[in-house]
C-alpha cells in the first residue's frame, strides 16, 4: 500500500477532477504490474498495472488506495477489466464516498468471487485525497490559505515591502503547491503592490499553472497588470461587483479574461457563491495567496480547510505593518479560529506551519 500510495503521487496536480491513485499487483509475492492516474481523462492506475501485468495478473493479488470505479466516466469501469484479468483478491485503502461508486465497486468485485480488504492504512489515503474527499461529498473546493509572515505575524513592512520574508526554499515549496492546486485566489490589493504573475516556476521548468482568481470589487486593477498579459494561454478568472461598468467587462473580455459579475457580502466577495461555481467549473483546490484583508473574509465565510504559513524568523513590528488576518477580528476568545493536527517542519532558514480549521466548538 505504501507503494500504491508513492505511485498515487506522481498524479499530483495533473488528475483532478478525479481522485490520485496508485495499483500495485502482485504475484507470488512478486510484483508483477504497477500504475497510477496520470491525467484526468487517461487509463486509470488499476488498467496501467493490469497491462503491465499482462497473464501474470491471473491468480494475483491487486492493492490500490482507493476503490475501484464500476460506472463510465471518463474511462470505462475498472471492476469490469479487474474481474476479467483473473486477479484473486483486492486490497483497497479507501472507499471511494463518489455517490456513483460508494461500496459499487466492491460490491461488484464480491459477487465475482473475489476477496476483498478495506481500510488498509486508511488515514494516509485520506490525506492523499483530501482534495477530492472534500470536492465530491460537498461539492466545493478544498480550500488552502497560504501566507509568508514574520514571527509577529507581519506579512509586510509598513510601506508594502515584503519581499522577501522567506528564504528561497520556502518560496520554491509555492511553487510546488501552486502545481498541485486547480486555482490561485488574490485580492486586487496583492495585485495592486505586487503585480505578480501567479504562475508555477519549478527548477525544473515543468509544472501546471493553476488558474488565477482575482478579486476586483472596485475595478482598481489596470489592464495592464501582468496577470492579465497571458490570459488567452493561462486562464484568469476576474470577479467583480454588480457596480463594473459594461465598458471595463467587455474589454477585459476581449483580453480573454473571464468575468464573474457576483453579489457582495460586507463590502467583499461573496466566499460561498464564489466557491460554489469555482466547484461548477470542476476546480477542486484553490489556494488563496491574498492579503489580510482577503484571509480575514475567507475565515469568516468558513470556506478555509487548511492553512500553510511560512515563518521567517525575523521580527517586523509596527502598528501600520499589515497582519496575516486583519478585519474586525473577534471579541472573545472562544470564538477564535482554532486549528487542528498542526504540524510544524523547518524548510531552509524558515519554517512552514500547517493544520486544519477545526469546525466544532
Amino acid at each position: 500500500m505504501r507503494r500504491a500510495l508513492d505511485l498515487a503521487r506522481k498524479g499530483q496536480g495533473r488528475t483532478a477532477p478525479n481522485p490520485m491513485v496508485g495499483a500495485v499487483i502482485t504475484h507470488q509475492g512478486q510484483v508483477v504490474g504497477e500504475g497510477y492516474h496520470r491525467q484526468a481523462g487517461k487509463p486509470h492506475a488499476e488498467i496501467e498495472a493490469l497491462r503491465q501485468a499482462g497473464s501474470r495478473a491471473r491468480g494475483g493479488r491487486l492493492v490500490l488506495n482507493l476503490e475501484p470505479c464500476c460506472h463510465q466516466g471518463r474511462t470505462p469501469p475498472c471492476t469490469d477489466a479487474i474481474i476479467k484479468s483473473g486477479i484473486r483478491e483486492v486490497v483497497v485503502g479507501l472507499r471511494d464516498p463518489n455517490p456513483k461508486v460508494r461500496g459499487k465497486g466492491i460490491r461488484a468485485l464480491k459477487r465475482h468471487g473475489i476477496k476483498v480488504l478495506t481500510g488498509v492504512m486508511k488515514a494516509e489515503c485520506e490525506v492523499l485525497n483530501e482534495v477530492f474527499l472534500k470536492y465530491i461529498t460537498t461539492a466545493r473546493p478544498f480550500v488552502i490559505l497560504k501566507s509568508a509572515i514574520s514571527l509577529d505575524g507581519k506579512i509586510a513592512t509598513d510601506a508594502g515591502n515584503s519581499r522577501w520574508i522567506t528564504g528561497p526554499e520556502a518560496r520554491q515549496k509555492v511553487h510546488q503547491l501552486r502545481h498541485q492546486v486547480g486555482a490561485i485566489l488574490v485580492g486586487a490589493g496583492t495585485v495592486l503592490k505586487d503585480d505578480p504573475q501567479l504562475t508555477t516556476r519549478l527548477k525544473n521548468g515543468t509544472g501546471n499553472h493553476p488558474v488565477r482568481v482575482i478579486l476586483d470589487n472596485e475595478g482598481l486593477i489596470p489592464y495592464t497588470a501582468r496577470v492579465f498579459k497571458n490570459a488567452s494561454r493561462q486562464p484568469v478568472i476576474y470577479v467583480t461587483s454588480r457596480q463594473a461598468p459594461a465598458s471595463r467587462i467587455q474589454r477585459l473580455q476581449r483580453m480573454a479574461v473571464e468575468v464573474w459579475v457576483l453579489p457582495e457580502k460586507d463590502g467583499g466577495v461573496h466566499f460561498p457563491k464564489l466557491m460554489q461555481k469555482l466547484a461548477e467549473r470542476e476546480l477542486t483546490s484553490v489556494m488563496i495567496e491574498g492579503g489580510g484583508r482577503v484571509n480575514a473574509s475567507a475565515l469568516k465565510s468558513k470556506v478555509v480547510d487548511k492553512i500553510v504559513w511560512f515563518m521567517a524568523p525575523i521580527l517586523i513590528g509596527g502598528t501600520r505593518s499589515p497582519n496575516v488576518v486583519q478585519g474586525a477580528g473577534i471579541r472573545h476568545l472562544q470564538d477564535a479560529f482554532k486549528i487542528k493536527k498542526l504540524r510544524v517542519e523547518p524548510i531552509g532558514t524558515d519554517w512552514v506551519i500547517e493544520g486544519y480549521l477545526k469546525s466544532d466548538p
